[in-house]
């Protein structure tokens, strides 16, 4: 009977310990410390390139606090992506790992010197100069509070067209430009791009690769990003922020597609904006 008694006293101290311990952790949540899920991927608004290649040899996070900037240790640098692949939803996941829940202000991303273009029409890469990224990195503002037990993705989109600057002797420079947001914060919108080829289109459908995508606010009707259509046809905008957007789609030989209802936009939602066809200009000459 004895030993009997000892046990039940000692898992009741064993109940009165995890209770207690419980309590302490869930104090520490609400007081604003634990750790919070993050995931950085990289998208591009690309411009008239046939290659743009960077190398990104570290990525760090600074939260204003006394360690500073820190490296993302799921990070697997160097790291050498051609910016013009991603299109038509694909991406680079550079970073998903556990981070403490805090402010994180900035991201820096540091480029090594492999960093080169490829014109439109020619084979050869041409070095992108990129001085003060190789210096000290590129400092990417994001000032999102992180709140434990939250998973918070970051879409970085590389503006290729706006970050490649010609110089007057013929070289070019690398001046980053990117765009980003937080899919916590945001949403998608979606869609597929054909050829309109009038009665036939059911029968004898055909995707129209290579079309330029670009999205606008409409109040201001002010430029957001612009991608391309992939081999599919398809293209995807990530981490739009809500609000009211309209869509102009262009390609050689087609007439210019804009949209006629404003794209509204929600938090965590995706607009699927489904097929878009295009005419072709000799399709249109002959109808008239």
């Amino acid at each position: 009977m004895e030993t009997i008694k000892l046990s039940f006293k000692k898992m009741a101290l064993t109940v009165m310990s995890l209770t207690l311990i419980g309590l302490m952790q869930s104090c520490s949540d609400n007081d604003g410390t634990g750790t919070a899920q993050v995931k950085f991927k990289l998208v591009d608004a690309p411009g008239n390139y046939e290659q743009v290649n960077v190398e990104i040899i570290d990525i760090q996070y600074n939260t204003g606090d006394d360690d500073g900037w820190q490296s993302l240790e799921t990070f697997e640098g160097p790291l050498n992506v051609d910016l013009t692949t991603l299109v038509g939803g694909e991406n680079e996941i550079l970073a998903d790992e556990v981070v403490e829940a805090n402010t994180m202000h900035q991201i820096r991303l540091v480029l090594g010197d492999n960093n080169t273009v490829v014109l439109k029409g020619e084979t050869e890469a041409k070095s992108l100069s990129t001085p003060s990224a190789q210096q000290s990195g590129l400092k990417i503002n994001i000032d999102e509070a992180l709140e434990a037990g939250f998973s918070y993705t970051f879409i970085l989109d590389w503006d290729a067209q706006e970050s490649i600057v010609a110089q007057g002797n013929g070289s070019y420079s690398l001046k980053p430009v990117i765009r980003v947001n937080a899919e916590k914060n945001s949403g998608i919108i979606q869609g597929k791009v054909w050829e309109d080829l009038g009665d036939q289109v059911e029968d004898n459908p055909k995707v129209i690769e290579g079309a330029t995508v670009s999205l606008y606010y409409t109040v201001t009707e002010e430029l957001v990003t612009t991608t391309e259509t992939d081999a599919l046809g398809t293209f995807v905008f990530q981490g739009v922020s809500s609000g009211s957007y309209s869509l102009v789609i262009s390609k050689d030989g087609f007439v210019e597609y804009t949209s006629e209802n404003a794209i509204e936009v929600t938090v965590g939602e995706t607009e699927e904006l489904g097929n878009i066809k295009l005419q072709t200009v000799l399709l249109t000459q002959s109808a008239i």
